[in-house]
């Protein structure tokens, strides 16, 4: 023991996995009669009727509130490399338990305690197997086992996990017990730094077992347990006492006994007296921030600006041909006495004609009409789904009206990406996308590029929720030569899509001659005197 209650494991993970007793395939549930080869202990039958309503998956909202303050999930730093590929994945810690012992207290404390953006909480709840016909009669008549390992999705489960660590979009199936199968809104998840995942079975299988950085059993008196679920169940579910008590020593206890308290062995810390045990849970944080620490991810600005100097541009860039009417309306945009709104104005013609030659980069197919006259006409038309435009807030959103004057019901999108004035990264910190975006072309809309980073970071989060890369075209007004550098080695295929690219930035990433802070000068705001060209402000709604 350390401290005031805190257990820690000395064995490492593969001599406790080379400990486990074989498996009883034999043995059965109220569920299927399936293999439990990736079971951990041994397991035998028992019968457990839960009467619940619908599972909420605990990781929204995007917010925790607390008694003393509400932490945001936002402010997501960079989670990739300069290649834009992933360099770090998420810190997962795993709590196991008994019913009532206290685990979703725990973790609530920890996430409050660890003060960190970005904490996803993920309930093992919402993921029970959809049931049969046949198994649905046999739970309502109670005689249907949901405490069973068969009765959890654990291919589901591990599957979504792993992509959330990974840094990847998810989608969290809700359950209704009422009807005993999920229903037809799934939640969406993304964007974790920690994950904190909880359930009664959490530790039993062996490939979630090894998603898992940090296991936590939470070891609480079978009395207190008792007594909780006895609070919860009358006050809360309007059940007798008897009725409670019944279930409790017949098929809660059981289970416990059967299937999870075996797993406390595998545990790297086990916590007594669960979310009262300040001493552990204070030791926990210091563990997780000292594994954060390492796997901080340094962004290095001046490396990344300095990384593609002397290099032809690339191929994957098209700037608008340079006409006099181009020309006239950037020298009228780019014009410090020019009033607000000539800029406005000349800016949205500039937009306009941008959206219209990013516009000409989407796929087409032959496409044969019938004119008034009754004649055959072989012209173009989208070979695709859909089109979906996705602005990075605020300044990307003055592009908006301009897609949608030349797309019809275009669906749009948002991301909000502030720079962090203590460390420079950008972060993300509001994020808006249509469904299943994963199938649509996307139109990516910022009006200036400078270093890259916000326009990056922004390429980074549609990749993760499954947009093709070679389907994302990015578009800006003003870009510099290091931010079209940047995006293209991080991602090639995106096809990048200006009016005008200048040279040079300076010390404090300003695009030379540039255009000064497009936002401020649309909206009519002033600028801070630390501006970059790459630093969203607050969303204009």
């Amino acid at each position: 023991m350390i401290g005031n209650g805190l257990a820690m494991s000395g064995v490492s993970r593969e001599e406790r996995l080379s400990k486990l007793e074989p498996v009883d395939k034999t043995s059965k549930s109220g569920g299927d009669d399936g293999s439990l080869d990736r079971l951990l202990p041994s397991v035998s039958t028992g019968l457990s009727p839960r009467k619940r309503t619908t599972s909420q998956c605990k990781s929204e909202p995007p917010l925790l509130r607390t008694s003393k303050r509400t932490i945001y999930t936002a402010g997501r730093p960079p989670w990739y490399n300069e290649h834009g590929t992933q360099s770090k994945e998420a810190f997962v810690i795993g709590l196991c338990g008994g019913s009532a012992s206290g685990k979703t207290t725990v973790a609530r404390k920890i996430i409050e305690a660890l003060d960190v953006p970005w904490v996803v909480l993920l309930s093992m709840d919402s993921f029970y197997k959809v049931l049969s016909l046949e198994q649905q009669t046999r739970a309502a008549s109670n005689d249907y086992n949901f405490d069973h390992p068969d009765a959890f999705d654990f291919d589901l489960l591990t599957h979504t996990l792993r992509k959330l660590k990974q840094g990847k979009s998810v989608k969290i199936p809700v359950y209704d017990f009422t009807t005993h199968g999920r229903q037809k809104e799934w939640k969406t998840v993304y964007g974790a730094s920690v994950i904190i995942f909880e359930g009664i079975m959490a530790f039993v299988d062996k490939e979630l077992l090894q998603l898992l950085d940090m296991k936590i059993f939470v070891d609480t008196d079978s009395d207190i347990r008792l007594v909780r679920r006895l609070r919860r169940d009358i006050t809360e579910r309007g059940r007798d006492i008897e009725g409670v008590i019944k279930q409790y020593n017949k098929f809660v206890k059981p289970s416990f006994e059967q299937y999870i308290e075996p797993t406390m062995r595998l545990a790297d810390i086990v916590v007594p007296r669960g979310g009262g045990n300040m001493v552990a849970i204070d030791l926990i944080v210091q563990h997780v921030h000292s594994q954060l620490e390492e796997r901080k991810l340094r962004w290095d600005m001046a490396a990344l600006a300095s990384a593609h100097q002397a290099q032809p541009l690339p191929q994957t860039l098209s700037v608008l041909e340079s006409t006099p009417q181009v020309k006239g309306m950037h020298t009228i945009i780019r014009n410090k006495e020019t009033s607000r709104d000539e800029f406005i104005f000349y800016s949205k013609r500039l937009m306009r004609l941008l959206i219209e030659r990013a516009l000409s980069f989407l796929p087409s197919q032959v496409h044969v009409v019938q004119t008034p006259q009754g004649e055959d006409y072989e012209g173009r038309t989208f070979h695709g789904k859909r089109i979906t435009g996705v602005s990075i807030l605020r300044a990307g959103e003055t592009m908006e009206p301009a897609l949608r004057a030349v797309c019809k019901d275009v669906r749009i999108g948002k991301i909000l990406i502030q720079t962090n004035q203590d460390t420079g990264e950008p972060e993300l910190h509001y994020l808006r996308l249509p469904k299943d975006i994963s199938e649509d072309h996307v139109i990516l809309m910022d009006c200036t590029v400078s270093t890259g980073a916000a326009a990056m970071m922004a390429v980074r989060v549609l990749l993760d929720h499954d947009v093709q890369e070679d389907k994302i075209l990015l578009v800006s007004l003003l870009m510099a030569e290091m931010g079209v550098h940047s995006v293209a080695y991080a991602f090639p295929q995106v096809k990048i899509i200006t009016t005008a690219v200048d040279k040079k930035v300076n010390d404090l990433f300003h695009i030379i001659p540039g255009i000064g802070n497009f936002g401020d000068r649309y909206f009519g705001t002033d600028a801070p005197p630390d501006w970059s060209d790459d630093e969203i402000d607050e969303p204009s709604y």
